[in-house]
């Protein structure tokens, strides 16, 4: 399963990318926020951080900077929350790092490129090749 949430500062974005994926036949739940008005962050990224974990699903996480939605998820134990940026960052982070929660920043990327990035990092399956194994073990340690 995925899971989605921003907070006020990434509520746009969220509802676009929501779009693109019902459009697409995406399965996913939304945990919010439902409006523009003024939250929190680690309230949402926890929730779906710990979704993630109980599920083996992905998450998306959307705040204006990213930094902090990916600040609160990482706190928890077998999340590998990653900051992207741009469809190559997206790829590496599953190829390598077999990030489960992709984190955008909605105040410095547009809508049409957060969907590429989340386009690319739903689509990119990790690598398995023994030395990002290894690394992956030494973070969820």
């Amino acid at each position: 399963m995925l899971y989605i949430a921003a907070d006020h500062a990434g509520y746009n974005m969220k509802e676009f990318i929501r779009s693109k994926m019902a459009a697409r036949g995406v399965a996913f739940e939304d945990f919010g926020t439902f409006s523009t008005e003024q939250d929190d962050y680690p309230a949402v990224a926890n929730r779906v951080a710990k979704e993630v974990i109980k599920t083996g699903g992905k998450g998306i996480l959307i705040c204006g900077s990213g930094v902090g939605v990916s600040i609160a998820a990482n706190r928890h134990k077998g999340v590998r929350a990653a900051l992207l940026w741009g469809r190559a960052v997206a790829r590496r982070s599953r190829e390598e790092e077999d990030a489960n929660i992709a984190c955008l920043p909605a105040r410095l990327i547009t809508n049409e490129d957060a969907w590429e990035i989340v386009s690319t990092f739903l689509s990119t399956t990790f690598s398995h090749l023994d030395r990002y194994k290894r690394r992956v073990k030494q973070l969820d340690a």
